[in-house]
């Protein structure tokens, strides 16, 4: 070979390096902004953008439009982000989601906005869920590996824990619950953190447990503890009942369910206590033979009576069945409404502790059937598929884990399809992972070819 053909042969090397370097550094680049956008919708999420709000200032609940167009600018331009990178790279993902009953579910929240007592309260509030569970379900698909997807939930997580102790230690008025709060000055000396209430910052922390624990499993043997630890403590510190009581429940029946290999005996276990709990708490307020079983119990399983708020609630079932009041349209002001005259709690419900019953009455019994059928019935397929396949076991599991807690925690407080509520967005994340793993390996530490 002569020497001007080893030249130019050397010439090509060096130009196929030098594209291929481009390549890689445009990768990184791009895997980089991918996780960095899941970063910050998990800040946005578990932060807010008004973190410790002054519970002694008579208008704390008043909604400050200017404050509230930011969260929806925030929250829309992050879901633009996510579609665009999912288009881009995660053609096959996304059409997994295209499913019949997806759609049926989308066309019926549509119709009910439409049709809502309170339809330029419901569209306004219907954009802003779009928006947040668009993120959470495209939120497996951000970061580029299982790892950076650690990294990214861990850190996130890290960061709120230290805000939420920051806050007690140094500006406790504005971390913990006080005496001269506004409304509930009962749960004086409860922590709540940066969140707003004492029942938000619980479930969170008890998620937050189990994220400690996943990342434990997968080799984060310090920032897995420290989170677990951490945010243990803070929940019980919070005072909630109902988080407390479930944690460890939770994580138990969850490790029953994993360890089981039969789908119908999974089945069984995840939904009859459920059924029970339901029938106990709501199922309490319709039959007098279950109310008396409910009283003779050790235990309060209305969680401190809550028993005439369901039953106002299903009076207001019975109302609209079908369609619904509209979709986050009927708290807003109780005490105008015919079913709730001599309900001294009236004028301070603000929603009717139990997620399945206030889905019947804001999109109607067709709506709460496809969401139950969606988020309820179709998970634990899912896992089972993603088992049987031995896709990504530890993440597998830690979804079911969050998937069982927001199914058992929906028995008492409200908190599905609820906009920017965290409880939701960490719920349907768990759902769209458990989905896509049942269709996809997890990538563990390469580029994913998605």
């Amino acid at each position: 070979m002569d020497r001007s053909a080893a030249d130019m042969i050397d010439v090509e090397h060096r130009s196929l390096g030098q594209m291929l370097r481009a390549v890689l550094a445009k990768l990184n680049v791009v895997s980089a902004a991918r996780c960095l956008i899941a970063f910050i919708a998990l800040l946005l999420i578990f932060v807010t953008l008004e973190p410790y709000p002054d519970l002694r200032n008579p208008d704390v609940t008043n909604v400050v439009s200017g404050r509230m167009a930011l969260t929806y600018v925030s929250f829309g331009l992050l879901a633009a982000a996510a579609v665009l990178f999912a288009v881009a790279t995660d053609g096959p993902s996304l059409k997994t989601l295209i499913t019949p009953l997806h759609l049926c579910l989308v066309g019926w929240m549509l119709i009910n906005v439409l049709l809502s007592e309170s339809r330029e309260i419901s569209i306004q509030r219907f954009v802003l869920a779009a928006s947040v569970t668009s993120l959470a379900v495209l939120f497996p698909l951000l970061p580029p590996t299982q790892r950076s997807f650690n990294l990214c939930l861990g850190g996130a997580a890290l960061v709120l824990l230290a805000l939420c102790y920051l806050g007690v230690f140094l500006a406790p008025q504005y971390s913990i619950h006080t005496a001269l709060d506004i409304t509930e000055p009962q749960l004086a000396g409860d922590w709540r953190g940066t969140f707003q209430h004492k029942n938000v910052a619980s479930p969170v922390m008890t998620i937050l447990v189990y994220v400690g624990v996943y990342l434990s499993t997968v080799g984060s043997f310090v920032m897995g503890p420290a989170i677990a630890v951490l945010a243990g403590v803070f929940l019980i510190f919070t005072g909630g009942k109902t988080s407390s009581v479930l944690c460890l429940a939770i994580f138990a029946l969850a490790s029953l369910v994993y360890a089981i290999r039969s789908l119908w005996l999974k089945r069984i276990i995840c939904f009859a206590p459920l059924i029970v709990m339901n029938l106990l708490t709501v199922g309490s307020a319709i039959s007098p033979a279950l109310g008396t079983i409910t009283r003779l119990l050790p235990v309060d399983p209305t969680f401190t009576g809550r028993s005439d708020i369901w039953e106002f609630a299903l009076a207001a079932v019975a109302e609209k069945p079908i369609i619904g009041h509209g979709y986050a349209a009927f708290w807003d002001d109780v005490t105008e409404r015919q079913t709730a005259k001599g309900a001294e709690w009236a004028v301070t419900a603000a929603h009717s502790h139990n997620s399945y019953l206030d889905l019947a009455i804001t999109i109607g019994i067709p709506g709460l059937l496809l969401v139950v059928l969606i988020f309820v019935w179709t998970p634990l397929r899912n896992f089972q598929t993603a088992q049987a396949e031995s896709r990504s076991g530890a993440l597998a599991r830690l979804f079911l884990t969050i998937w069982l807690f927001g199914l058992y925690y929906g028995t008492t407080e409200t908190f599905l399809l609820e906009r920017q509520n965290p409880i939701w967005f960490l719920f349907a994340l768990a759902v769209a992972g458990l989905h896509f793993l049942a269709r996809f390996q997890c990538v563990a530490q390469v580029e994913p070819d998605r």
